[in-house]
């Protein structure tokens, strides 16, 4: 090779290289974390046309719910959240009510199953200390829209009907199964349906125009499980089920299928 093309290769890697060095470059994931999105959130109930389709930008959601071993850990480090300790205005009176003690699961609580019976405060404070937050409903759902094989599962039949499936079972306080042991979505995240109902940051924000928890028996009908036909089309009763269900929360209530899991922003630096 002649002088005069080595020269030029140089220096087209060099200006790679700078090219390279100042793209914005994502944040590594974090432990147990999976990228989702970016992507489109349809609400089932908007207050314009124009919020017809909600954008969705990446973010990093755990693979798996929370676990009872998980939570324990946490418990132990902030003795605040115990069920002994919780202040009343945080947790409702079934707070970590199937634990054997304040610090300890018991015989009928498997460490691998999520963890239930967690107030939103709760679920919130465990996140912060993992430099985490709860993931927004748009980001949930956006997650939960997707089958084992496709970013959006909602023209699939037979995996509308499993989800279905689990809704229209009564919410008894059963052993859970342990989180992760079934087929990861297409963001790679296990147990979106199926196992538990989980808490999103802003569970009230469907209820549109104000926080849900501020509304009136009036706009709170909309969401009753009769009003469900009101659906754009068969596939959004799943997700209309979850709104109802979300609806019916305030912020210290726990419930013996009701867990969480976190998710992180994306942060590109330069």
């Amino acid at each position: 090779m002649r002088l005069s093309q080595v020269g030029r290769v140089l220096s087209l890697a060099v200006a790679l290289s700078s090219l390279a060095a100042a793209a914005p470059r994502r944040s590594v994931a974090p432990a147990g974390m999976s990228l989702v999105g970016p992507g489109v959130y349809r609400p089932l109930y908007a207050a314009s046309p124009a919020e017809g389709t909600l954008e969705v930008k990446a973010f990093w959601l755990d693979r798996k719910p929370v676990t009872n071993a998980e939570f324990l850990a946490f418990v132990s480090k902030n003795p605040r959240w115990r069920r002994d300790q919780v202040k009343r205005l945080f947790a409702d009176p079934g707070y970590l009510g199937r634990w054997q003690t304040a610090d300890s699961l018991g015989k009928g609580v498997r460490p691998a199953s999520p963890v239930t019976q967690v107030s939103w405060f709760a679920a919130k404070a465990y996140c912060a200390s993992k430099n985490a937050r709860l993931p927004s409903e748009r980001e949930w759902e956006l997650a939960g829209l997707a089958s084992e094989s496709a970013a959006d599962g909602s023209g699939d039949a037979r995996w509308l009907a499993r989800i279905l499936s689990f809704y229209s079972e009564p919410a008894a306080a059963t052993t859970l199964r342990d989180v992760g042991t079934g087929k990861p979505n297409f963001w790679g995240i296990y147990d979106m349906h199926g196992l538990i109902w989980e808490w999103v940051y802003d569970f009230g924000a469907s209820l549109v125009a104000s926080d849900s928890r501020e509304k009136g028996d009036s706009e709170q009908n909309r969401f009753c499980g009769a009003s469900g036909a009101d659906a754009q089309n068969p596939s959004d009763y799943a997700a209309f089920m979850r709104v109802a269900f979300r609806s019916s929360l305030q912020a210290s209530f726990t419930t013996a299928r009701l867990g969480f899991r976190c998710a992180a922003d994306v942060k590109v630096t330069p």
